[in-house]
């Protein structure tokens, strides 16, 4: 069975301001990497079949998490299967390794709530390659939704 996992949180913010941080390149530089990792943003095209292709670099001060890709880098491509502004992204993921236990396409489904308070972001992963801990992938998830509210509210 592939692994999944679902995480929420409220954000303070519209469901545009919010939506706008996941279409711009430069603002997911800042808010998409989790915990301390920093990100680049290679290419971006906004359409359904267009997507992005991004690397996230873990820091030199960490000693444990070696890279899918290489080195302190995971590398990925993101295909852009539906956009609904305001509403929902849904994004075909794949990581760029010769390790197979990190390679297949992984579904990421991001849908934005309005909320009398703000708007819920959740993110749905289907597909998790095997060599991703759903723990992992949820913790990274939540570090993120921590980030994108900290960078939108």
């Amino acid at each position: 069975m592939r692994q999944t996992t679902k995480n929420s949180k409220v954000i303070n913010a519209a469901a545009q301001t919010i939506y706008e941080a996941f279409t711009d390149p430069t603002a997911l530089e800042i808010w998409q990497a989790p915990g301390d990792m920093t990100a680049k943003v290679h290419n971006f095209d906004l359409r359904v079949g267009g997507g992005y292709e991004m690397s996230l670099f873990y820091p030199d001060s960490e000693k444990v998490m070696v890279g899918k890709t290489q080195g302190k880098e995971d590398r990925y491509t993101a295909k852009f299967i539906e956009l609904i502004p305001n509403k929902k992204i849904v994004q075909a993921v794949n990581f760029q390794s010769s390790n197979p236990d990190f390679s297949g396409e992984m579904i990421v489904e991001i849908t934005f709530e309005t909320l009398e308070n703000g708007t819920n972001v959740t993110y749905f992963f289907k597909d998790i390659p095997k060599g991703i801990r759903p723990e992992d992938n949820e913790a990274g998830t939540i570090s993120t939704l921590e980030k994108l509210a900290n960078y939108v509210e």
